[in-house]
């Protein structure tokens, strides 16, 4: 006598319909999540027999509330950047820089690092790309600045820890630093300083884009897998940014940060470039503790100016700009990305 195995099915692929369905759910989810965070975290310090009248209280108050609240926006934002990425492959971002002009070519680079998937350190082999394709030095470098310094995770902690003023100003210095000091560095003629090797890169035509058309089941698959790949690979930077901000929010007294940060210091701008440039994390891991610095009284222009340095001088990817960049290159890129980030410091400190 036989027996009858079971059939194993696959699982059937999800239907725009569906996908759309569990969108609406998870937002929905989310917004009653976000706007309950504080009586969660009020709850949670309670239930462990702690007082926010106490340093440590409130250091663990600070903790509960930001970590959820950072992943949310994280979560969030991730996924619908990771649907519009959709529409900006390496190979059709290549093929709309080639051939264009400078000015008109760095605005576009400015626009297109922000909607693109590169951090600093990543978007060096890209920066090689475009270079052999024969995309001008100065466009390749408004979009290597623009890439890690004006990304969608920045824009949206900043939107969501401090309102769209800030967030909208953030987005506006930071494309205009891209392209200014794309033009600083087109306009120097300092194609002679890439490394001999990426000279001789033969300059060949621009890949073409292969014109793929996704659906928009694909576009979605597209974004969870963006939320899984960045969330996984950033999360052990939120929580230790959150962390370091819970210790200088419970822990630093009042007016502290700003007797040494505060408006009142002329040199807390370029002290903060110098401090942040050695330093490597992401915006997911350094905007918590520039909320906890704020908070404690640090001018927003000078934490800002200390965020940006860490992002786009960060001494990784100096090292990686080494392979490819002579020593005179990268000190002018250096040079030209800090004083843009010394305006936009001294800007934010004057206008908000």
């Amino acid at each position: 006598m036989t027996t009858t195995q079971p059939i194993e099915y696959p699982p059937a692929p999800r239907t725009t319909a569906r996908w759309i369905t569990t969108i609406a759910v998870a937002a929905l989810a989310w917004v009653a999540l976000y706007s309950h965070l504080t009586e969660i975290a009020d709850a949670l310090v309670a239930a462990l027999g702690l007082s926010r009248a106490t340093h440590f209280g409130e250091a663990v108050h600070f903790f509960l509330y930001d970590t959820p609240k950072v992943l949310l926006l994280l979560t969030g934002i991730v996924f619908l950047m990771g649907v519009v990425q959709t529409f900006f492959a390496p190979e059709r971002t290549r093929a709309l820089l080639s051939g264009r002009r400078l000015g008109v070519g760095n605005a576009m680079a400015a626009s297109l690092g922000i909607v693109t998937p590169f951090c600093s350190c990543s978007a060096v082999p890209l920066f090689i790309g475009f270079l052999s394709a024969g995309v001008p030095l100065g466009v390749t470098f408004s979009f290597l600045i623009a890439a890690p310094m004006v990304n969608e995770v920045a824009l949206a902690l900043l939107f969501g820890l401090f309102g769209w003023k800030v967030a909208a100003l953030y987005l506006g210095l930071g494309l205009l630093v891209a392209i200014v000091a794309g033009l600083v560095i087109g306009k120097l003629k300092m194609e002679r300083h890439l490394e001999d090797w990426v000279r001789a890169i033969h300059a060949g035509e621009a890949a073409a884009h292969t014109g793929e058309r996704l659906s928009w089941v694909q576009r979605f698959e597209a974004g969870r897998d963006h939320v899984r790949e960045i969330v996984a690979k950033v999360w052990p930077y939120v929580l230790a940014g959150i962390a370091l901000g819970a210790g200088i929010h419970g822990y630093v007294p009042e007016d502290f940060m700003a007797s040494i940060m505060g408006r009142d210091a002329w040199w807390a701008v370029p002290a903060a470039v110098v401090l942040g440039v050695p330093m490597y994390t992401n915006a997911a891991g350094i905007i918590p503790i520039v909320e906890a610095l704020i908070g404690k009284g640090a001018a927003l222009g000078t934490v800002l100016a200390f965020m940006m340095a860490v992002i786009a001088l960060s001494a990784p990817e100096m090292i990686i700009l080494r392979k490819v960049l002579k020593p005179r290159l990268i000190a002018t890129f250096a040079g030209v990305v800090a004083s843009g980030i010394l305006l936009v410091g001294y800007v934010f400190n004057l206008v908000l």
